[in-house]
């Protein structure tokens, strides 16, 4: 769905993303956070709210914030105050989930993305710490739900924006950004199926130049696929409830992929219903200047400092560089490649195009790329000093893929090495200009399509081991 008005509506839409934060224990206790344990065999009496027991505060996911913040130009709040938020459902022990809500740890800042040529700015109200809760479980029961409290206390870093998005398409290409910088910097593994990016839409539509519309939060969307389907249906419900005489109620609601609806789950809750108060068993959070900058330091290098770097250092286009600094994976594979073949150009050329075809037709990662880096520069340093053509290219990257020989192996094995010999091509192109005479009037007649059969006779001569290259510069000598 595109920024221009839908049905004479303009389309509004805020986000909360639930980051789980990469921590190898839960964010107030020692227990662990991995995932797909058995239920209830990672919840330690602290998560369990037992009575006597007390959260203690998780360094690591308070660097992890502090690491957000530095990376989207964030203010780092010196104080900050964990609050309790109040509300009964079976899967929180407690009855009350440990948040922050007046003063949050990340204040500000701002994603910045492409949305085709366009450059936008989705502006940053908060990111906040948080424990997530339980899981409630229905699939496997008949007539009764289970609870499973390993996820309970389990580190989140929620990040709010400003309704700024006009859009499903720059909704989707917010969240896609936000997921690239948090997966970027390792403060969270992105991994959506198994819960540690979850994204709410908060979604209106208004008349152009009214107030801000009645919202409804989608919950839980757990794919990029599904949450620009869920987008587009709400705007869609909602312009025809509207059109139809109904109001807006605020709600929760939540998206169905099987039928491509929306449906509410519940009256949307304000603030004031979650009866917020400071937490008196957790002290302020005081994060000095000194600690932050020591986290600075630390941090990898950012992906569009990362980009400017290759323009700077590579001479690649803008497009390139954003393109490979799209994961860190890919960015370190091109660098390697660049560095071990001296061709960054070409490099960048074969990762965008072939190796990023073939992942994705496998559905594969970049990491598990089966051709490594000294492979890839090796096959286009044969490539750049005439070696092999860029079809036969192609047939050793193939074989690269699957068996991953050597590529001068590959490349003897399978009879690809060019015709370099000047002496033998010329004697090639002397047999074919004497054999197309037809073709070498209509050349000099001006009839470029009759220069192109000549290259073809030639290659074909040579049975494709001619240089292209070589091939076209000796016929255009050899015919004035």
């Amino acid at each position: 769905m595109s920024a221009k008005l839908v049905q004479g509506y303009e389309v509004v839409i805020g986000f909360e993303t639930h980051a789980q934060l990469s921590t190898q224990s839960k964010i107030f206790s020692r227990a662990p956070t991995a995932f797909g344990a058995e239920p209830n065999t990672q919840a330690c009496a602290v998560d369990l709210a037992l009575p006597g027991t007390l959260p203690v505060m998780n360094l690591g996911a308070v660097e992890r914030a502090i690491e957000l913040g530095l990376a989207l130009g964030s203010h780092i709040a010196e104080r900050s105050v964990f609050a309790r938020k109040n509300y009964f459902y079976p899967d929180l022990p407690k009855g009350y989930q440990i948040s922050q809500f007046e003063i949050p740890v990340v204040q500000g800042g701002e994603v910045a993305f492409m949305l085709g040529d366009e450059k936008k700015t989705v502006r940053l109200v908060r990111a906040h710490l948080e424990e997530d809760a339980g899981k409630s479980l229905h699939e496997d029961f008949i007539g009764q739900s289970g609870i499973d409290l390993n996820r309970a206390g389990t580190p989140l870093l929620e990040i709010v924006t400003e309704p700024d998005m006009r859009s499903s398409d720059e909704a989707v290409a917010y969240a896609k950004k936000l997921h690239e910088i948090v997966t970027w910097i390792g403060i969270c593994d992105g991994n959506m199926q198994e819960g540690s990016f979850r994204c709410d839409a908060n979604v209106s539509v208004r008349k152009p130049g009214a107030a801000l519309g009645t919202r409804r939060e989608i919950k839980n969307l757990n794919s990029f696929k599904f949450m620009q389907q869920a987008i587009d249906y709400e705007v869609r419900w909602q312009i025809e409830e509207i059109e139809d005489g109904r109001e807006i109620q605020q709600a929760t609601v939540l998206f169905n992929p099987d039928t491509g609806e929306t449906r509410a789950m519940r009256t949307k809750e304000d603030a004031a219903d979650y009866r917020y108060f400071p937490d008196p068993d957790l002290p302020p959070l005081v994060i000095g200047r000194d600690w932050v900058e020591r986290v600075r330091s630390e941090m990898v290098e950012l992906p569009w400092v990362m980009a400017a770097r290759f323009c700077a250092d590579y001479g690649l286009p803008e497009y390139d560089a954003a393109t490979l600094t799209q994961s860190m994976a890919m960015a370190a594979y091109f660098e390697a490649t660049a560095k071990a073949c001296g061709q960054p150009k070409l490099a960048s050329n074969w990762i965008m195009g072939e190796v990023s075809r073939r992942l994705n037709s496998g559905e594969l990662a970049f990491a598990q790329l089966p051709v490594s880096s000294t492979q890839l520069a090796a096959l286009i340093g044969r490539i750049a000093d005439g070696t092999i053509s860029n079809n036969a290219a192609k047939q050793v990257f193939d074989a690269l893929w699957s068996d991953g020989d050597e590529v001068d192996a590959i490349i003897d094995a399978k009879g690809l090495r060019q015709m370099n010999d000047s002496s033998a091509l010329e004697a090639i192109i002397d047999e074919v200009l004497a054999a197309n005479a037809k073709n070498v009037e209509e050349y000099k007649a001006g009839n470029a399509k009759a220069f192109n059969a000549l290259v073809g006779q030639a290659m074909k001569a040579s049975k494709g081991k001619a240089n292209p290259a070589q091939v076209n510069d000796m016929l255009k000598q050899k015919l004035g």
